[in-house]
């Protein structure tokens, strides 16, 4: 048997109906189990960190774009400097600049020991005016190649160059002249600068002299030694706090240097 209401009725009953469910909306908060809140931090992070992970992306594609256009305005390519051994270098130094690292960020020096000895591969460079300030003859390690070096190591009495990115210290008098320390800072690369005694000092068998007589330049038991001219022209302007930078196309240097890719 059908039961029937009338209008007002029915109409009465439905706001009772309302009402009630109002009221049990309004009596407390909407239960949510462990699972789903878990799930909802979840998303939240995953999705904060792809976020995070693409922002470091794009500040990394400026900082290419940077350096490929400083690269081109500068006309490096025509100076021998590799365009791999700037970028790299550029990255370094932004990202050390970043951590508040450099106290000079004025200039940057770059050793491109894919080069060969007899050529002028040590590079200063003004960064703000894009200028090479400085372009001249660097020794690597008697153990790292004769004309080429090829081979790098962070242990001592190697005898050997180490890559990566270094911050100059102060200077001092010893027995190659007026000298620069250095602080390697490419842990397991070049960490043991210091322990070593790496330091820029000028050298006589680092000379266009020796270039013409043998054909390379001479070796040092690790140091990036220069022509002794030119310390007292160049030391000064990269002394206390200057980025550094010792480039050879490495494939394990450049997937694992603590620099460039952190």
């Amino acid at each position: 048997m059908n039961t029937y209401l009338p209008t007002s009725a029915k109409t009465s009953l439905l706001l009772a109906i309302l009402i009630g469910s109002v009221t049990l909306l309004q009596a407390g908060p909407v239960y949510r189990s462990p699972d789903a809140t878990n799930k909802t931090t979840v998303i939240y992070k995953n999705t904060a960190a792809r976020a995070a992970a693409e922002a470091k992306r794009a500040e990394m594609r400026m900082v290419v774009a940077t350096a490929t256009a400083i690269y081109a305005d500068m006309d490096l390519e025509d100076s021998g400097l590799s365009r791999q051994a700037f970028q790299n270098a550029w990255i370094g130094y932004y990202k050390l600049k970043k951590k508040g690292l450099l106290k000079k960020t004025n200039v940057l020096t770059i050793c491109d020991f894919s080069q060969s000895s007899s050529n002028q591969r040590m590079y200063v460079i003004d960064v703000r005016n894009h200028r090479v300030l400085y372009r001249t003859y660097v020794a690597h390690g008697i153990n790292s190649g004769e004309e080429y070096a090829n081979s790098f190591s962070n242990k001592m009495e190697s005898c050997k160059s180490s890559l990566g990115f270094y911050i100059t210290s102060g200077t001092y008098t010893g027995v190659n002249g007026y000298s620069l320390r250095i602080e390697g800072v490419d842990q397991g690369f070049n960490d043991n600068a210091r322990k070593r005694a790496i330091v820029i000092h000028g050298a006589n068998y680092v000379s266009m002299k020796i270039v013409h007589k043998y054909g390379m330049m001479g070796t040092t038991f690790g140091c990036p030694a220069i022509p002794t001219e030119m310390t007292t022209q160049i030391i000064p302007v990269v002394k206390n706090g200057s980025c550094l930078f010792i480039y050879y196309p490495s494939r394990k240097y450049l997937a694992h240097s603590p620099v460039l890719n952190s």
